[in-house]
């Protein structure tokens, strides 16, 4: 974020990086299409309960007694039941329990800034288990393989760690060759994926405020773990600190304030004043960067509190659950046949309303499994039970490729 900024300006500019405002302009949006207001989408909300009970469906086969995990990266890094991260837990050098978090933020944020979209036909083989994956999964693995090699690390005896040099110097190329990307073999946003990760490089090492005197990623675990009062770290903490130091990463859109608001997107109907109106933020890759810190805080003994001060995320397979249940439906049916902008006003709307009725359906969730705390089943496990997993499922039964019902052009840093 921009130092020394203290006029309107740039307190509009905070307020826009907050899980506040992502819900304030998401619910507006929703009020709008309940209205019937909104020019791509119609709403029906009777269609929620049918979609809860879909989502409870997929919950109760995937996990009978409720132990469910956060939605995070982890759950991608342990495909096919194989602890990838476990395993190097083990065979690691790390001496304590703050440099095993270091090497986890490292890898976890290089792994989440690349989890965009990978493309329906791109493939990566593994080659420990010779297993083939492909998009969440894949990229995943992929990432799990190039941290694992050393490719993003400075330092050739200790390859288990990302450095703002390394990221800085990576090309194209080597990412090429790292996600086995070839003309049969196409990855989307392959050279955004490249430039985000550049940039990352060249934040991290302007930022020792952030991420420390030797210019990691992970060394955001520290400045989080001295955030801590008695061992407890708000979730919302770990956001701001996320858009604060990462902030510049995001190629060219908005800025307010000389502040680089991210995944903020236009809209004419989103109301608001001043500089602020028509504007509506979304922080995805940032929030799911948010919910797959967790673990490594909770593991190196802080406690993560206020968990649903974050929200659901608007990516394709929450936003096609609510499309493939009936709960959204195109005015324009038309529109499914055709690819859309990332920042197109039907975007914007279907990621709008897929938070604020994320929202509303979480409760529904919880009733149907007999669930009265709602810290017992926070968003971050309703979604990852939940609502994604059952967004692919339906995906899969309702079009051969399991692909989205949208078709989006992705620059390979949001979707």
């Amino acid at each position: 974020m921009a130092q020394g900024s203290t006029g309107a300006g740039a307190r509009d500019a905070r307020w826009l990086l907050t899980t506040e405002a992502v819900r304030e302009r998401a619910a507006g949006l929703l009020a709008r299409c309940l209205d019937g207001g909104l020019d791509h989408f119609a709403v029906d909300p009777d269609r929620l309960g049918p979609c809860a009970d879909a989502v409870v469906e997929t919950i109760r086969d995937a996990y009978p007694d409720l132990d469910i995990p956060y939605h995070s990266r982890w759950r991608h890094f342990a495909v096919d039941g194989f602890e990838r991260w476990g395993s190097l837990v083990h065979a690691a050098p790390w001496d304590d329990v703050a440099a095993r978090a270091r090497a986890a933020f490292d890898l976890v944020i290089v792994s989440v800034l690349i989890d965009a979209g990978a493309g329906p036909t791109w493939r990566y083989e593994e080659g420990r288990t010779g297993e083939t994956y492909a998009r969440s999964e894949g990229l995943a693995v992929a990432s799990f393989d190039l941290f694992v090699s050393g490719l993003f690390s400075e330092v050739p005896e200790d390859p288990f760690r990302v450095d703002a040099r390394a990221l800085a110097s990576l090309t194209e190329a080597d990412l090429a060759q790292g996600f086995q990307v070839s003309p049969t073999n196409p990855l989307v946003g392959l050279a955004g994926r490249t430039a985000l990760l550049n940039r990352l490089g060249q934040v991290v090492a302007a930022d020792p405020d952030g991420f420390g005197p030797q210019a990691r990623p992970g060394g955001l675990y520290d400045r989080l773990a001295g955030q801590a009062q008695d061992g407890a770290l708000p979730a919302s903490a770990i956001l701001a600190a996320l858009l604060t130091h990462l902030g510049p990463i995001w190629p060219g859109r908005i800025t307010l304030d000389g502040v680089d608001l991210g995944d903020t997107w236009r809209h004419p109907r989103a109301g608001g004043e001043g500089e602020t109106a028509g504007l509506v933020p979304f922080h995805k890759l940032s929030q799911w960067l948010a919910y797959s810190l967790l673990e490594p805080l909770e593991e190196a003994g802080l406690t993560v509190t206020g968990l649903d001060a974050l929200t659901g995320l608007p990516e394709y397979r929450n936003g096609g659950l609510f499309l493939d249940t009936g709960v959204l439906a195109l005015k324009r049916p038309e529109e499914a046949g055709r690819p859309h902008a990332v920042g197109s006003e039907l975007v914007v709307e279907w990621r709008a309303l897929t938070v604020a009725l994320l929202d509303r359906l979480a409760p529904l969730v919880r009733e149907r499994l007999g669930i009265r705390d709602p810290a017992a089943l926070p968003l971050a496990k309703v979604l990852e039970g939940g609502t994604w997993a059952t967004g692919r499922r339906l995906a899969k039964g309702l079009r051969p490729d399991g692909t989205p019902p949208l078709t989006i052009e992705s620059d390979g840093t949001v979707f």
